[in-house]
């Protein structure tokens, strides 16, 4: 095995003519020069260079093998320059995957600190729900996936329990679900209400994983709610609300960057949390680019 240091020590005795010129450029003993030139000799299996008086020469193996150490060496200093620049956060990047009420809420404000405080490393985004998302991470598509669950109503599935068991979870917010009404509906005024106050109403569901869990909570609090409209675009839900078409219930999050117009929203009991989180792999958790980015999407929830 030839390694790199034995060429540095090639390269400065080929430049210098002998084994205590390139001991003074190089800052170490001349018998260490001696012992690292034995030992690239016997990785070698050939003699790199004979003493001719008071000077070194190469030989054909060791004009061949210095002629190869130029590049070798150049590529490894490249190579730890551009380790050391990711390690230090002046370069590298960071795939980042997020349901869309994360997009636009909780997303920009990391982005931009973490592009102010950190210029050099390069941050990409992909919109994905859960379980997707995960998908993706678990594949190598990405460093980081922004996602959410909803605690179990009706007892433990170990498969939901076991979602992120081999993942690095980093709690981002607790998201409490709220109640919207269009404005003229009889609970408008009264600022909360109960989940079976709404047993008789047309509902509007959100994404696939909102949907199930609707149907959860409604059940535990004795309804099956009639579901009449799906989609994944909150502010769909919100217009389909305001023009009297039904109500829902949605992520607190979901509705910081949007406009309520024609609908009001009410507090709902039992309180309803999904938990966000920031998710990664172990092998990556420490690496410089994904753990700064881990902290900016933290401080963007306010913890």
């Amino acid at each position: 095995m030839i390694e790199a240091r034995h060429l540095r020590v090639l390269r400065a005795v080929a430049r210098t003519g002998s084994f205590s010129a390139a001991a003074r450029e190089l800052g170490c003993t001349q018998p260490a020069v001696s012992q690292q030139m034995k030992a690239l000799e016997q990785s070698a299996g050939t003699p790199l260079l004979v003493r001719t008086g008071r000077e070194m020469r190469l030989t054909q193996a060791g004009e061949a093998l210095v002629r190869h150490a130029v590049g070798i060496i150049a590529g490894l200093t490249a190579a730890e320059e551009e380790i050391a620049a990711i390690a230090g956060l002046r370069a590298g990047r960071v795939r980042l995957v997020s349901f869309p009420s994360g997009n636009s809420t909780l997303v920009p404000t990391a982005l931009a600190t973490m592009r102010a405080a950190h210029p050099g490393t390069r941050v990409s985004l992909v919109e994905a729900e859960p379980p997707r998302s995960i998908e993706m991470l678990r594949n190598g598509d990405c460093e980081i996936a922004l996602a959410f669950r909803y605690p179990e109503v009706r007892g433990a599935d170990p498969a939901a329990a076991a979602e992120w068991d081999d993942l690095v979870v980093r709690p981002i917010l607790a998201d409490r679900l709220v109640g919207l009404v269009p404005d003229g509906h009889r609970l408008a005024r009264e600022g909360s209400a109960h989940f079976s106050e709404l047993a008789d109403e047309s509902w509007i569901a959100g994404c696939p994983r909102c949907r199930r869990h609707l149907v959860e909570v409604c059940e535990s609090a004795g309804f099956t709610p009639r579901i009449d409209f799906a989609t994944d675009d909150y502010p769909a839900v919100i217009g389909l609300v305001g023009a009297g078409l039904g109500v829902a219930a949605l992520p607190e999050l979901t509705l910081t960057s949007v406009r309520l117009k024609g609908a009001t929203t009410v507090r709902m009991e039992p309180a309803v949390h999904r938990e966000i989180v920031a998710l990664t792999l172990p092998d990556l958790a420490h690496v410089p680019a994904v753990e700064a980015t881990l902290d900016q999407l933290a401080h963007a929830a306010g913890r």
